[in-house]
């Protein structure tokens, strides 16, 4: 169970956000909201650990600032190299899977 702390620990999205508004020479985390395009209570609630940082945000991030995904995650403490993906993932919701026609009573299915 410790590992799970020390990992949790170093997990510090603040200062991934505190370089991007040094290297893109931004004033707040408003200014930098507009930069990526998200609305500014996103930038508070991952600034609180109240929302993880996302794929997308990370792939705008990316765009913004020409840095790799891979320093993106490393300055915020992410060092895993890989992902587990839930079963349900990929997988057809219900109502899209085709549905099996069952022979109408009284007619013979050939």
């Amino acid at each position: 169970m410790a590992h799970a702390l020390s990992s949790q620990e170093s997990y510090n999205p603040n200062h991934l956000l505190d370089v991007l508004l040094g290297k893109m020479q931004l004033k707040n985390d408003a200014a930098l909201s507009r930069l990526l395009e998200v609305a500014p209570p996103v930038i508070s609630k991952i600034r609180h650990h109240r929302l993880p940082v996302g794929a997308s945000l990370l792939i705008r991030m990316h765009e913004v600032t020409g840095m790799s995904i891979r320093d993106l995650r490393d300055l915020m403490g992410d060092r895993r190299t890989k992902y587990r993906l839930s079963d349900a993932q990929g997988r057809p919701k219900p109502e899209d899977r085709p549905v099996e026609k069952k022979a109408e009573p009284g007619i013979a299915a050939h």
